[in-house]
């Protein structure tokens, strides 16, 4: 267990690991991307316009473990072990329900849904095409977040690095193998990267599953012992996730309504948001590994009685997510071209060219959110997830609003569209900081 204190090291410690697996999602919609690119525009400017929705999805369930994994850092800081256990059977339940009903959704509500959505047949085939496959995916994500957020609630968040390695490099071969039908294997096209994204989620769930019978760390928590279900619990965790499940389907189906409105404008505009938002998967993976990493030491510290580091353990973690963003994103952001030609060689790359204005408000975008991120997520640490909701349901009904403007009456660039992302994280940072300093969250108990 890494111990918990406010110094850079242990930051570092915890949230690098978690970089990796709190983005496995991003990963996964990433490489799909990658590979659907070199198949045909069309092919991936749907993938921008389903992946966003596969995030929701996932999404939801990682919503719930983020409750989980805030009792279990809870738990860890009044020495509970035998309440880890109980917490993380009872989280770990409540998403294969989750998971069962996110599934039904997708089998037999999607054609519907998505039809409200898109102009585009082909847009709307080749997205439904996609889903076909990927809906398997979704118990081995909800049951692999419920692991993940166990290991990061514990402070152990080291053997993600090395699942989400796997599950990525899995992930790449049968993308490969099945999208352009090598090895033996079918020419799927989308479905292809749809089928390898769950085979490579369920390959890391079992590899997750072995490591946890052979830790023996792991065995004072009582992971697996058969009991009474504890609804008390899960009606904690309940209470406890809604509002962070409710952010995040706000937030993204903030995003997913936005592709939808640019949809509207053609597929090469839907083509172009899809490259950038490909690159802000990739550059944003630091924040939300600094983020999930936040959750843990401010539950912890308040776990242990020191609710006075609250404040200066969030603000450190946001200067360390800032300036590693930063590193990462400059380079990307100016020359992208040259950054990005090894991942996306193309002869014709008129599309990077025609999304090049739009990688510079990505860059005010990236630091915007990379320390508003940071104190929204040091704010549910606290227990407060009801406050982040209510500030975040607002800022995204002035997102909605400004996309809307800009796009539909004043017909503006796409450039002017993204910069509604600068406006959202920014009025996040401000708020958050104001009630981490002024709030009530001193008196909430878990």
């Amino acid at each position: 267990m890494i111990p918990l204190n406010t110094s850079y090291k242990s930051i570092l410690k915890i949230s690098f690991p978690i970089m990796l697996g709190s983005a496995a999602q991003n990963l996964i919609a990433l490489i799909d991307s990658v590979f659907l690119y070199h198949l045909g525009e069309i092919e991936f400017a749907a993938m921008g316009f389903v992946g966003v929705f596969y995030l929701i999805i996932a999404a939801i369930g990682y919503g719930f473990s983020k409750g989980g994994q805030i009792i279990i850092a809870r738990r860890l800081g009044e020495k509970n072990l035998s309440g880890i256990g109980r917490c993380f059977r009872a989280m770990f339940l409540f998403e294969m329900v989750l998971a069962l009903a996110m599934f039904a959704f997708m089998k037999w509500g999607c054609d519907w849904f998505f039809s409200l959505m898109v102009d585009s047949k082909l847009i709307y085939a080749k997205s439904l095409e996609y889903l076909e496959y990927r809906s398997w995916g979704v118990f081995f994500s909800y049951s692999g977040v419920a692991l993940i957020a166990l290991y990061t609630g514990v402070a152990r968040p080291g053997f993600i690095i090395l699942d989400t390695v796997i599950m990525a490099a899995v992930n790449a071969f049968f993308c490969y193998a099945l999208i352009f039908g090598h090895f033996g294997m079918p020419a799927m096209g989308i479905a292809g990267a749809g089928l390898s994204s769950s085979i490579a989620e369920a390959v890391a769930f079992f590899i997750f599953i072995a490591y946890i019978f052979l830790d023996k760390k792991a065995k004072p928590y009582a992971l697996f012992k058969i009991g009474n279900i504890n609804w008390d619990l899960i009606k904690l965790q309940y209470h406890l996730s809604l509002p962070i499940i409710a952010q995040m389907v706000v937030g993204l189906g903030s995003w997913f309504v936005f592709f939808s409105v640019v949809e509207n404008l053609g597929e090469r505009e839907l083509a172009i948001t899809n490259l950038v938002r490909m690159v802000y998967l990739i550059l944003s993976i630091p924040t939300w590994g600094f983020a999930s990493g936040v959750n843990t030491l401010v539950s912890g510290f308040i776990g242990m009685r020191k609710r006075q580091a609250v404040f200066p353990i969030t603000f450190k973690t946001a200067k360390a997510s800032l300036l590693t963003t930063l590193l990462i994103s400059l380079p990307v952001v100016l020359f992208p071209q040259q950054i990005l030609y090894p991942l996306l060689g193309k002869t014709d790359m008129s599309l990077i060219a025609d999304a090049q204005p739009i990688f510079y408000v990505l860059l005010g975008i990236l630091i915007t959110f990379s320390i508003g991120g940071v104190f929204f997520n040091g704010v549910a640490g606290t227990g407060a997830t009801w406050v982040g909701l209510k500030l975040q349901s607002l800022a995204v009904v002035f997102y909605l609003v400004y996309v809307f403007l800009v796009v539909e009456v004043f017909k503006m660039s796409l450039a002017w569209a993204w910069a509604a992302e600068i406006l959202y994280w920014g009025f996040i940072l401000a708020v958050m900081v104001f009630y981490l300093k002024k709030g009530q969250w001193h008196q909430l108990r878990l």
